[in-house]
């Protein structure tokens, strides 16, 4: 009979995974029929073996070139699916099936992924629609911040708070679901504009236990000051491009006071 308890195992994308499958049993392990496959799929087969070798003919295309049963694992009793380069669509049940033992156990998998890509806006006055644009009464003394952040697995959440940790009440957070399975997720709120002002947007995945958060600093009443740091490691690309958008609104906030000069 099978020893294994039904688990949960976690795997990041991108990585390797192993599911365990433990049998006591005094036959020769590596010459056993073993079937690894989930019930959503069509064909549902993962990996399957036969008088001590893989049979793959069946096997669902999206595991090709991923998916081995290591023949030290089955001398130590352990009929273990091996998955490589982990992709969200892994994620669900495996039923590992050895039909002479009389096992039929099933393991979850959860597969998730974090990232360091994260954006943050900060727009004066009221945001129509995006992309965003300046309202030409800049007195409202308001900051509508923005947040973005792209590359998750499973869809995280998206928390805004203040320099003392509080939490700020936001919009509904919007989530975009691309092809590869990852997710898209923005937010954002509307905060006044007092004296050295700081904001955190925190995005986060607890069952993956991983967190990636900006922080914005405004100073002073008529200065608008942009800090952000983040506790992930961030490219240089995104520094770039971040740098690239924080110059265009400076000088997006600049032309409507030096008009106002102007008319004085």
């Amino acid at each position: 009979m099978c020893s294994c308890q039904v688990v949960t195992y976690l795997a990041m994308v991108g990585h390797d995974a192993t599911l365990s499958c433990k049998v006591n049993s005094r036959s020769d392990p590596v010459q056993e029929f073993l079937e690894w496959s989930r019930s959503d799929l069509e064909p549902k087969f993962v990996h399957v073996r036969r008088s001590g070798k893989d049979h793959l003919v069946d096997q669902n295309p999206s595991y090709k070139g991923r998916t081995s049963v290591s023949t030290e694992n089955l001398m130590q009793g352990d009929f273990a699916l091996q998955l490589s380069n982990v992709k969200p669509s892994d994620e669900g049940t495996y039923r590992c099936f050895i039909p002479k033992l009389e096992i039929n156990s099933e393991v979850k998998l959860v597969v998730g992924k974090m990232t360091d890509n994260l954006t943050f806006f900060p727009v004066w006055g009221t945001v129509q629609s995006l992309p965003f644009k300046l309202e030409p009464d800049q007195g409202k003394n308001r900051v509508v911040l923005h947040c973005s952040s792209s590359g998750w697995h499973p869809e995280p959440e998206v928390l805004w708070l203040d320099g003392e940790g509080n939490l700020l009440s936001a919009g509904p957070t919007e989530t975009v679901r691309g092809p590869d399975d990852l997710y898209t997720v923005s937010s954002r709120v509307t905060v006044e504009k007092r004296h050295s002002n700081s904001f955190t947007c925190r995005v986060q995945q607890n069952n993956i236990n991983q967190t990636t958060e900006t922080e914005i600093h405004i100073q002073g009443r008529n200065d608008l000051k942009l800090s952000s740091s983040t506790e992930t490691k961030r490219s240089r690309r995104n520094e770039i491009e971040e740098e690239r958008q924080r110059e265009k609104l400076m000088r997006e906030i600049e032309e409507p006071k030096k008009t106002n000069d102007v008319s004085k």
